[in-house]
């Protein structure tokens, strides 16, 4: 018997192609009857009769005795049966404790946004881990988009166009306002503007490319010479150093240059220039206790930030 139960599990003495009988001839053993396996399936009985016999064909061996009243497990049956059960069990403890683990307020908690952005998810992680301190935040900043049907995280913020993954679900966090920033060396040089109409002879850091989506990389673009952008760069660490350091003036979120005390706002922040965040999470997930809290607590930070549009 030990040997049957052995191929069953291992696949040592034989090959299932469809796990679907075992299923089946664990119903037919605990319920005694193919109409009563089938119903509950939910197949036709022909469906279980094939399977039955299907499986016996495959091992080798008796797991039934026919007669008018049903089927009557052999002895290998009842091994069947006993295995069935303990699997059943088994999948029902698993199902249980993976339920129940996305009820709990601990773990891992996942999430993503620009760099830039960690001015407001900080106050929220601090909040949450104040709240809930069995929880274990991991906060990652990338300019890729983390892919949420993957795993790759629990909430996403987002800049730019809204979000259009069909299994996502996606709202309006706040607003990320830019302004025009310079170092006091680079004014001290070349003056400060008086505002919009007096930023001829300045100099700009800009992006890498006069193609960038960003607004306000638009506007410099189509307002300013090409020649007045001195230095170019592809990552806005990048470009900050650079404002910094006395290159030139440029872009920078308000949440990010305000708290930086050598950056003087040359120009405040303008309404063609903003562009919106987004907050992100999957569908499966986006009703769980711990998203429900980073949401509420990310929500809260905008609001104190003065983003919430």
């Amino acid at each position: 018997m030990r040997e049957v139960v052995a191929a069953m599990l291992t696949g040592a003495q034989m090959r299932f192609e469809n796990w679907d009988e075992i299923r089946t001839a664990y119903q037919v053993a605990r319920v005694g009857t193919v109409s009563g396996a089938a119903e509950v399936l939910g197949v036709h009985h022909a469906t279980v009769i094939r399977h039955v016999d299907a499986l016996e064909t495959r091992l080798g061996t008796k797991l039934f005795q026919r007669h008018p009243r049903g089927y009557t497990p052999t002895e290998a049956g009842a091994q069947l049966l006993a295995v069935g059960q303990a699997t059943e069990d088994q999948f029902a403890q698993l199902a249980a404790r993976i339920s129940g683990a996305g009820e709990e307020m601990r773990g891992e908690l996942i999430i993503t946004s620009l760099p830039v952005l960690a001015g407001l998810v900080m106050p929220a992680m601090a909040e949450l881990m104040e709240a809930h301190p069995a929880l274990v935040l991991r906060y990652i900043t990338d300019q890729r988009v983390f892919r949420l049907e993957y795993g790759e995280a629990h909430v996403a913020i987002r800049a730019g166009a809204r979000p259009t993954e069909p299994d996502n679900v996606v709202s309006q966090l706040g607003v990320n306002r830019t302004a025009l920033y310079a170092a006091p060396e680079y004014l001290d040089r070349h003056g400060h503007p008086k505002g919009l109409d007096d930023l001829a002879g300045h100099r700009f850091i800009g992006p890498d490319t006069r193609d960038s989506r960003a607004p306000f990389f638009r506007w410099l673009a189509q307002t300013q010479p090409a020649e007045a952008v001195v230095f170019t760069a592809n990552e806005i660490a990048s470009q900050y150093s650079a404002i910094r350091a006395g290159l030139g003036m440029g872009f920078l979120p308000v949440l990010q240059a305000r708290e930086d005390p050598r950056l003087i706002e040359v120009v405040p922040p303008q309404a063609e220039w903003d562009s919106p965040f987004w907050l992100v999470t999957h569908v499966d997930l986006h009703r769980t206790p711990k998203v429900q809290a980073a949401l509420k607590a990310l929500r809260a930070a905008a609001g104190r930030l003065e983003l919430v549009s």
